[in-house]
């Protein structure tokens, strides 16, 4: 019997060799986002595949704020951040961290670096040390102040903790190589003086260590075994790995790097979505045409679903684009057998059927999903007056059109055949009514073969119907333009939401909860907004179509 060929990705690899030679115990893997906005669909990647590898090797995952930068970072992303790790299931424990948590380990590690002639003190400005470093092409040269003794350094540090010097006036840099080839090692800086309120120590520093400094530092005092990040870090990683060292780590993690995600006609940077929030053009970081986590959750994408798509994506070292539909595929591939299909009507026009008793009320048995019959039944009321959608009559309809119009008998799903005798327009020509006979022989599951007809079409009871506000999506940029327009400004999409403030939904749904979802006969899949839906007014949004333009690879 031939044992079965199990693919790993190169970082499964890199792993298991580590294991094999006994550089690791136990697998320790982090997530590390900076709580400076909110997280979107390409964070998930890194999430899930942290976790993942965690609990594959049955080893801890860690989610830990980098919070070295105070003048963007909010609680309220702290929290957010939390929300979105806990929605896409990744269990990060009994607790979670802070890169601020470290910071007094931090400044002693500056101390030892001081003290080991690895770090100095250096006054030039911004732009001076900019100028120094030299180019791509050109060595960087000595800061002026890079002989400093020990005993100096040791001192300023002190009194730049201390507060003696003004912000910006002075920066702690390590002693590296300023004609190294990569230019992250030209003695970077890695702590300036910013008198800053911190969200987490308050006001306790007034220095702030440089993210480079900080980070490897944090996964070492975590425990942690891999460091895996996206490639724009490769660069960095030649000093990650001189900070643990001559930080004395004694089993220092190791980096690695992974290519980012990156979807088709999304738009991930914080910058333009802070944009379009303050413009109103959204209304929120939440907003459902959005790709942060807590917009997808608004809309009704599933943990699931943006699990097996990242699974399908895998991991690579090479940059490639994904088309957003392959995302929406595995969307509609988890809504399908989990959801109940329900009836509703977007675009309402009244049917009446003129023979039906007019007191008289009936429940029909429906079927929740067609697809999935451990889902059950439910009853829906049937009576004289119906809401149809309006693109279901046409007065002169064009050849194959299979539904209702003058003469034509269609059957109404889940119910009885119709035939339409006459209908009604008002002043400007556009429908209002529909006036039908409906055939009791012809009721579903009874058994019926007598003639058959090609159309079938949904419905709600009017009387028993429940209005309810319906949001329709699109990109909210333009596919076919691209995402910018050639001055770097967004090329938003005019269609992007469309509101249907008037339709009606069966009554089974009138106690639908916030995030509750399911398949609209014919239309799509919809959850209930959590944002502005109330027990008065229900509002649904459009989470995907339900034709898909993605092709699976076989």
């Amino acid at each position: 019997m031939m044992e079965e060929t199990i693919s790993k990705n190169f970082i499964e690899q890199i792993i298991d060799k580590d294991i094999a030679e006994g550089k690791c115990a136990k697998v320790v893997t982090r997530f590390p986002p900076e709580p400076n906005g909110y997280l979107h669909i390409g964070h998930a990647k890194s999430i899930l595949l942290n976790y993942g590898l965690a609990k594959k090797y049955n080893g801890k995952f860690n989610l830990r704020f980098d919070d070295t930068n105070p003048t963007k970072e909010k609680t309220e992303f702290v929290h957010s951040i939390l929300e979105d790790v806990e929605w896409l299931g990744a269990d990060y424990g009994d607790e979670y961290f802070y890169a601020s948590d470290y910071f007094d380990q931090m400044y002693e590690y500056a101390v030892k670096l001081i003290k080991k002639g690895k770090a100095y003190v250096c006054d030039l400005t911004p732009e001076e040390i900019r100028e120094y470093r030299g180019t791509l092409t050109e060595p960087g040269k000595n800061s002026p102040y890079r002989e400093r003794s020990v005993e100096e350094n040791l001192s300023l540090f002190e009194a730049m903790k201390n507060g003696e010097f003004p912000d910006g006036s002075k920066v702690l840099r390590a002693k590296i190589d300023m004609a190294s080839g990569n230019i992250n090692m030209r003695d970077p800086i890695i702590y300036r003086i910013a008198r800053m309120h911190h969200h987490n120590t308050g006001d306790k520093w007034c220095i702030y260590p440089m993210y480079d400094f900080a980070h490897p530092i944090e996964d070492a005092l975590e425990g942690v075994t891999h460091s895996i990040c996206t490639l724009e870090f490769e660069d960095h990683r030649p000093l990650y790995d001189w900070v643990v060292q001559e930080c004395e780590f004694e089993n220092p993690p190791k980096q690695i790097e992974f290519a980012k995600l990156y979807l088709t006609n999304v738009i991930t940077g914080k910058r333009y979505i802070k944009k379009l929030v303050e413009e109103g053009i959204v209304d929120g970081w939440d907003d459902p045409r959005l790709v942060s986590l807590s917009a997808l959750k608004r809309r009704g994408f599933t943990p699931s679903a943006i699990k097996t798509f990242m699974e399908q994506v895998g991991v690579s070292k090479s940059q490639s684009s994904v088309d957003y539909a392959m995302l929406e595929h595995f969307l509609r591939d988890d809504l399908k057998m989990t959801r109940p299909r329900m009836y509703a009507v977007t675009d309402p026009i009244k049917l009446i059927i003129t023979n039906y008793p007019e007191d008289q009320v009936e429940y029909l048995t429906v079927t929740n999903n067609m697809e999935n019959p451990d889902m059950g039944t439910r009853q829906m009321p049937f009576s004289r007056e119906l809401y149809i959608e309006r693109d279901d009559f046409m007065i002169e309809p064009p050849k194959k059109y299979f539904r209702l119009y003058p003469g034509n008998e269609v059957r109404l799903m889940n119910a009885y055949f119709v035939k339409c005798h006459d209908y009604k327009t008002d002043e400007a020509g556009n429908v209002i009514e529909v006036y039908c006979t409906y055939d009791p022989e012809t009721k579903s599951g009874s058994g019926f073969t007598g003639r058959k007809v090609k159309g079938t079409i949904h419905w709600v009871s009017a009387a028993q119907a429940v209005e309810a506000e319906v949001r329709l999506y699109e990109n909210i940029v333009d596919e076919e333009k691209g995402v910018y327009n050639e001055d770097g400004s967004l090329n938003l999409n005019p269609n992007s939401l469309t509101v249907l403030p008037r339709c009606y939904v069966e009554p089974a749904l009138k106690d639908a909860k916030p995030l509750d979802s399911f398949q609209f006969v014919r239309n799509g899949y919809f959850n209930v907004d959590s944002k502005d839906s109330t027990e008065d007014h229900l509002v649904f949004n459009r989470i995907v179509s339900l034709k898909s333009s993605y092709k699976p690879k076989k």
